[in-house]
């Protein structure tokens, strides 16, 4: 059978299945709407190169035939560039086929706009005599699908002025824009338009309208769209618990989850995304148990490396690291997000040296390259340990990933360079920043407030408050912070009204705390308790602790056994809540005190956190620890020499040791030896003997903030 005699859904079935090369390239011309029919199917194919030649055949053959309204729409679809897309809009307009006819012009609008050529797209769109809704789709949905959001809403707004109403399409484009826009009106109005227009009963629109009042934190609208509905779908059941589990309410999300399940609606992937994280943040092992098995069960473990890396994720929030490792290890194949969500769970477990391990064993995995969150997942662990060196050589690579400038990264980068000293650095690269949002602020502010710049401090969230930057809950932790540490008091005391009068903020625990911390330091002890016993909320952990803390530093006895019973009832398992009671006394020579409360502690079977300075040379960041890691240190006989050699120039020069500083009741010689084997002291003795002289040294402390110290022949880092 020759092919010009195949029918046309034939030709169609050869060419979807593939098998269009065993078509004759010399057949004579078939009809148009055979050739219609063939572009069309072409274009579904993803075969533009095919697709396009066909409309040259018909304008071009021995007996050419004009093209008519149904082969233009196809053709545009498949066109594989802007600059094909302009060819196929000239032929249109030669032919006289563009104006009359809204698919035509639709079709345009899609394509310019699929290119990012948002003038053609306007200007074909302007031009029509006549729009449809769905030419107005066209417009709408290209807009939204580039992210310009502003530009959607406002086109959006025209086409309600010029009377048309919009469809389930309409809305469901337009909704997302609110998220982008931040705009929690406009989705009140969007809803009202759905239910207005009788599309609040459309399933595609409900799950719509869940996903966006969840992402805007509207989990009470949501919750309501969602009881409003007759049917549910698994997209519904995943929009409302990935939003409760996203806003907090983890709990909320298990039990939806169950009444998925009872509902006969199977969960997929997705959900058990966020029903991982869900039992992480409840702190529920068993149901992370659960969770995992039934993965198992389903061969996700194996076959899906979004579940393998959720499993991850859920471990490492448990605190259940070597569980998250062995998932990690486990996982048939990784891609850079399983690194990452690694790498966090590291970090959020306190292990910053692990976490960086993590990252450099990916680094010598070829084809992984880091994106925006292996940088915000590294950055934190490199100022944890005060891994400067480190840390700057990942900026190099953000810039020349141009990466360093992302709102996150750049915000880490603040933080690192200012809990390392580098407060120019951390200046200079925050005014190079978008500083549009409230993060990059918050970590400069923080910045200057932990060195105990607290003027400057205020002063940028003056310039902050004139840039019309709206500051958030971080901005005021950061400011009562830099009050504290800089004697602030009346000043931290405005900020304190001052975040729930002129920007309705509530104040949280961390609040508290630091207006705690804030009095306690300056020696108003009186007032920070009776400011604690005057609290609309419980008083936490955080709050008690920083009374017992200043009770330390101003010996009140009394008053801090008060703050530690509270705090031993809890968080009874802290151990640093014991050591701070313990070192009160030992500060005021009350010995038998001290041996009452380490006895409680061994009888807890707790262990004390401890003390580590850290220093960073050569490329590599060494910790030692007081009077532990030195027996284990390739270099100890080194460093025991370098110390016996400061302490003897140190006392020719007339220095006195402080025993205060020690807090255990025994003879001189073991104070001094206790002394000289501090870790600070350690880092200090194996920077001398490891870097040339008059290198600058940069001491890293875990117990207290940066410390930058001077050594005999080296620079201090400042």
């Amino acid at each position: 059978m020759p092919s010009s005699a195949l029918p046309r859904g034939v030709h169609a079935v050869l060419v979807t299945s593939g098998h269009l090369r065993h078509l004759d390239p010399h057949i004579q011309l078939p009809p148009l709407l055979l050739v219609n029919s063939l572009i069309a199917a072409f274009s579904r194919a993803a075969l533009p190169r095919l697709a396009v030649p066909l409309l040259r055949r018909l304008l071009a053959g021995s007996y050419p035939l004009r093209p008519d309204a149904f082969t233009f729409p196809p053709l545009v679809r498949a066109a594989p560039s802007p600059a094909s897309a302009a060819q196929i809009h000239a032929c249109t307009l030669r032919l006289g086929l563009l104006h009359p006819n809204v698919f035509i012009s639709g079709s345009l609008v899609h394509a310019y706009l699929r290119f990012g050529q948002f003038a053609a797209a306007y200007r074909v769109f302007d031009e029509m005599p006549e729009r449809d809704v769905a030419a107005w789709n066209a417009m709408v949905s290209g807009l939204c699908r580039n992210g310009r959001a502003t530009e959607a809403v406002s086109l959006f707004g025209r086409m309600v002025a010029d009377g048309f109403v919009g469809d389930a399409v309409t809305v469901c484009s337009v909704l997302p824009m609110c998220v982008l826009l931040g705009d929690r009106v406009l989705v009140l109005v969007m809803h009202l338009y759905a239910v207005k227009h009788g599309l609040d009963g459309e399933l595609f629109v409900c799950n719509a309208m869940i996903d966006v009042y969840s992402k805007l934190g509207m989990l009470e609208e949501a919750r309501r769209v969602f009881d409003a509905m007759a049917l549910r779908d698994l997209v519904t059941w995943n929009s409302i618990i990935s939003g409760y589990e996203q806003g907090g309410k983890v709990a909320a999300a298990v039990e939806l989850f169950r009444g998925m399940r009872d509902t006969g609606v199977s969960p997929d992937v997705l959900t058990l995304v966020s029903l991982a994280s869900a039992v992480a943040h409840c702190g529920d092992e068993s149901g992370a148990k659960s969770v995992h098995c039934y993965v198992i069960r389903r061969g996700w473990d194996v076959g899906d490396i979004i579940s393998g890396n959720a499993m991850v994720d859920m471990y490492a929030k448990l605190s259940k690291i070597d569980a998250a490792q062995r998932v990690f290890d486990s996982l048939p194949a990784r891609d850079v997000v399983s690194w990452n969500t690694l790498i966090t769970g590291y970090m959020q477990n306190g292990l910053a040296n692990e976490a960086i391990n993590i990252y450099n064993h990916m680094q010598t995995h070829k084809g992984l390259k880091p994106i925006q969150g292996t940088f915000v997942s590294v950055l934190p662990a490199y100022s944890h340990l005060g891994a400067l060196q480190q840390g700057m050589r990942m900026h190099a690579l953000a810039v020349k990933t141009g990466l360093y400038l992302d709102l996150y990264i750049g915000t880490c980068l603040i933080d690192l360079y200012a809990k390392c000293g580098k407060l120019t650095e951390a200046t200079l690269l925050f005014e190079q920043m978008d500083r549009r949002t409230a993060g990059p602020w918050n970590a400069i502010i923080a910045g200057l407030g932990v060195h105990g710049h607290g003027v400057k401090a205020l002063s940028l969230f003056s310039q902050m408050r004139q840039e019309g930057i709206k500051p958030d809950h971080v901005t005021f932790v950061s400011l009562l912070a830099a009050c504290s540490h800089a004697g602030l008091v009346d000043q931290g005391r405005s900020f304190f009204d001052m975040m729930q009068t002129a920007y309705d903020i509530l104040p949280i625990a961390k609040h508290y705390a630091c207006m705690v911390d804030m009095l306690g330091r300056a020696g108003q002890l009186d007032e920070a308790f009776e400011f604690i016993q005057g609290m609309p909320i419980k008083p936490d952990s955080a709050v008690w602790g920083a009374l017992l803390g200043a009770c330390r530093i101003h010996g009140n006895v009394e008053m801090g056994k008060v703050a530690s019973q509270n705090l031993f009832e809890l968080d009874p398992e802290n151990v640093g809540y014991y050591v701070l009671m313990s070192n009160m006394y030992a500060k005021v020579g009350k010995w038998d005190g001290v041996d009452e409360v380490r006895s409680l502690v061994r009888r807890q079977n707790l262990q004390k956190t401890p003390g580590w300075s850290s220093i960073e040379v050569k490329r590599a960041v060494t910790v030692f620890y007081s009077g532990i890691q030195t027996e284990t240190h390739p270099q100890n006989e080194d460093i025991q020499m370098e110390l016996r050699h400061l302490l003897a120039k140190m006392k020719s020069l007339g220095y006195v040791p402080d025993y205060s500083f020690v807090l255990q009741d025994v003879e001189e010689d073991e104070k001094e030896q206790i002394l000289n084997n501090h870790s600070e002291r350690l880092a200090i003795a194996y920077g001398i003997i490891s870097t040339p002289p008059r290198s600058p040294l940069s001491i890293y402390k875990n117990l207290r903030h940066f410390c930058p110290l001077s050594s005999p022949g080296h620079n201090a880092n400042t």
